[in-house]
């Protein structure tokens, strides 16, 4: 009898790996992320039948802008849209790493514009004005950037650890001002391009600008290898170095960082310099890959629109590539599905969806009947499924 009663309590065990799996599973912030994409979809096919447009071809002509179209007349043509949406990814990946960082941290870095703007700016100077070696060139220019957009963001953050100022104010004065700067410039005669009347700098040299990955008409270039590699450098950042220990502990309770010794004010500091810096990175796409010049238009939206891909992608290094990859395939699709009488707004309304139901995971999981996280990992849940089947086995013996 005692055999059978350990059997029963036993059997279970062989598949706590499962259980554990599907416990974490069902209270993770990234099922409340799918979900969450998922809900924006089905609003945003709400809208698209109210507009009087059918929701299918809307929804396929997006896949066909952004991912494969199967009825373009060559193979060329048809993986073409993938190679869009990556191309208009890299800059969301890079800006979303400076601002998820910065999140990481407890800091609220809303001036990815102007670190962007200053990034641009100092990567076209070197691009223009510098004679050096074809590679060493865009790699001068792509370090200045990064300079430039660390710098700018320390701004703030000095003014964070030395004044306690409010950096979300700070860094949204430092847009204007880097927009101001940028007009500035534009309508210098030295930063115009000969012969033009349109407020640009001229062309960067061939030797800055960013390398091609694939032929024309292709638009895709290293900055995609430039997108990974500021990945891992963020994962080692936060998971392998001592600083992004210190990070962590200042974004998870500052006072208690305190107590324990770290210099919260280094922290912060530090933090929206690398946060600047990663901005700047994309300001140097714009420049040297997507545009081959600067206008005042370099920034667009994408600083604001990194603050979606961040909270997307939880300020995880992949969770922020793969949000960023969501966000370019966004935009190439767009244009795709206005063929079907569907307005580009669709697109922002989309985003806003997405940021609105990741806002409110408490409505996320309260729709969808989830349970609440407890923090628990898979390694931390089967170790209590062990203790409790131990407990089990050690009654059932008594």
């Amino acid at each position: 009898m005692s055999d059978v009663k350990t059997k029963k309590v036993e059997s279970p065990h062989g598949h706590s790996l499962i259980e554990a799996w599907i416990h974490t599973s069902l209270r993770s912030g990234w099922l409340v992320a799918v979900l969450a994409v998922i809900l924006a979809f089905v609003v945003g096919a709400i809208l698209i039948a109210i507009s009087g447009a059918n929701v299918f071809n809307a929804y396929y002509a997006m896949f066909r802008g952004a991912i494969f179209d199967p009825g373009a007349s060559t193979f060329q043509r048809q993986i073409m849209p993938l190679t869009k949406s990556l191309f208009n990814a890299i800059p969301l990946i890079l800006a979303g790493l400076g601002l998820g960082i910065g999140f990481r941290a407890g800091l609220f870095n809303i001036g990815g514009t102007g670190q962007i703007v200053f990034g641009a700016i100092a990567a076209i100077w070197v691009g223009v004005n510098l004679q050096l070696p074809a590679g060493v060139h865009m790699i001068v220019a792509i370090l200045a950037a990064i300079v430039a957009g660390g710098l700018y963001a320390g701004i703030a953050g000095l003014l964070k650890a030395r004044t306690g100022a409010n950096e979300v104010i700070v860094t949204i004065m430092l847009n204007t001002i880097a927009a101001l700067i940028l007009s500035y410039l534009l309508s210098l005669p030295s930063w115009k391009a000969p012969g033009s009347n349109n407020p640009q700098t001229p062309h960067a040299a061939e030797t800055a600008l960013y390398l091609p990955l694939l032929p024309p008409p292709f638009k895709l270039h290293i900055g995609l290898i430039i997108a990974l590699l500021a990945t891992f450098v963020y994962w080692w950042i936060l998971k392998r170095s001592t600083f992004g220990f210190e990070l962590r502990a200042v974004g998870a309770n500052p006072n208690a960082a305190l107590t324990a010794g770290m210099s919260t004010a280094k922290v912060t500091t530090l933090t929206l310099i690398i946060s600047g810096a990663f901005c700047g990175l994309a300001g140097a796409n714009e420049a040297l890959g997507t545009m081959g010049y600067v206008t005042e238009g370099v920034a667009g939206s994408i600083g604001f629109d990194a603050i979606t891909v961040a909270l997307l992608g939880r300020n995880t290094p992949l969770g922020i590539f793969f949000a960023g990859l969501l966000f370019g395939g966004f935009k190439a699709g767009g244009y795709v599905m206005q063929t079907q009488g569907v307005p580009i707004d669709m697109i922002l309304i989309l985003q806003s969806m997405i940021v609105l139901f990741i806002a409110a995971p408490a409505l996320i999981r309260w729709m969808f009947r989830l349970p609440k996280p407890d923090g628990k990992s898979i390694r931390e849940y089967m170790a209590t499924l062990s203790e409790k089947s131990e407990a089990s086995r050690k009654g059932a013996q008594a």
